[in-house]
């Protein structure tokens, strides 16, 4: 290897011990972790949380629609809040259409937002 070569590949060193470091230290966190953590789950902590039902129950029993009703609203409603992202940042650039534009699917979000709650959508009973 020649001196121009040797030059270019220190400067990859500064990465080389960034990359080490965050290795080293993932590793000593997880082992930290592992002999501090409680090794002795009480019943609660083991039961199902989710959907109500147990673990090890007949996979042929009714499954509430509620559930996937919840799941699919918050769904829909995170997505379209992730669109506030991209526009918030290229407001400047796409001037005051772009704003009316966001702001009637906004409007259109809230009427939605308003009749699931009307409805009772939310409402885990």
């Amino acid at each position: 290897m020649n001196e121009s070569q040797i030059s270019y590949l220190e400067n990859y060193i500064p990465i080389l011990i960034f990359f080490s470091l965050a290795i080293a230290l993932s590793i000593f966190l997880l082992i930290l972790n592992y002999l501090r953590a409680k090794k002795h789950p009480d019943p609660e902590k083991l039961s199902s949380y989710e959907c109500g039902f147990d673990v090890f129950d007949d996979a042929r029993r009714p499954f509430d629609v509620r559930f996937y009703l919840i799941a699919i609203l918050f769904i829909i409603f995170d997505l379209e809040i992730a669109f506030l992202f991209p526009w918030a940042i290229s407001l400047k650039k796409i001037g005051l259409f772009g704003f009316w534009s966001m702001l009637t699917f906004l409007s259109i979000l809230t009427v939605g937002f308003i009749y699931e709650w009307k409805k009772g959508a939310l409402e885990w009973e």
